[in-house]
C-alpha cells in the first residue's frame, strides 16, 4: 500500500471545509436588502465571493508543502476515479506533472481544487481507497449535539470527542 505525504487529520479537516464550501450557491438576490429572519436566512448559502470559509480553506492549501499538495491533487483524481490505488505513483506522477506547468503552483493549486465540485466527498473517496478513516475520532450519529437529538432520544449519551471550547452537556 503506498503512503501519503499528507496526514488524514489535514485532509479530513479540508474535506470538512471544502464541503462546507460546496455547499454554497451563486449569489441569486445580490440586493436583496431584507434581513435573516425575512428571508428564512437563505442567503447564508449565497456565494457572495467575501466568503471566510473559502478564505480559510485556501490558506490551508497554500500553505501545505509541495508532497502535500500533489497529494491532494491525486487524492482528487483518485476519488473521482480516475485511477484505483494500484495506479497511485501514476496519478501522483501526473499530478506533479500537472503542477509543472503552472505558473504559480501554489497558487494554482489551490485554485484548481477550490474548484472542483464536490471536491470533500472526493477527497473522502480518495482516503476510502486507502482504508483511512477519516472520521476516526469525530462525533458520530449516537452522539449528536443536544440540540440535533430527538426529544425521546436517552440523556445519557456522551460526546467521543469535544469540539475545541464546548463542554460536555
Amino acid at each position: 500500500m503506498p503512503e501519503l505525504a499528507i496526514s488524514a487529520d489535514k485532509v479530513a479537516f479540508i474535506i470538512e471545509k471544502a464541503r462546507e464550501f460546496d455547499v454554497k450557491e451563486e449569489d441569486t438576490d445580490p440586493d436583496s436588502g431584507s434581513n435573516p429572519s425575512d428571508d428564512d436566512a437563505v442567503d447564508v448559502l449565497e456565494d457572495d465571493g467575501s466568503d471566510p470559509v473559502g478564505s480559510e480553506l485556501g490558506g490551508f492549501i497554500v500553505a501545505l508543502n509541495e508532497d502535500e499538495q500533489v497529494d491532494l491533487v491525486a487524492l482528487t483524481w483518485l476519488g473521482r476515479g480516475d485511477g484505483t490505488i494500484d495506479d497511485w505513483d501514476d496519478l501522483r506522477a501526473r499530478a506533479v506533472e500537472a503542477r509543472g506547468e503552472y505558473r504559480k503552483p501554489r497558487h494554482e493549486t489551490v485554485q484548481y481544487l477550490l474548484g472542483e465540485p464536490m471536491l470533500g466527498d472526493l477527497l473522502a473517496d480518495g482516503l476510502d481507497a486507502f482504508g483511512i478513516d477519516w472520521t476516526d475520532e469525530r462525533l458520530t450519529a449516537d452522539s449528536s449535539d443536544p440540540s440535533e437529538r430527538d426529544e425521546d432520544e436517552p440523556t445519557k449519551q456522551r460526546w467521543l470527542v469535544r469540539p475545541r471550547g464546548e463542554g460536555n452537556d
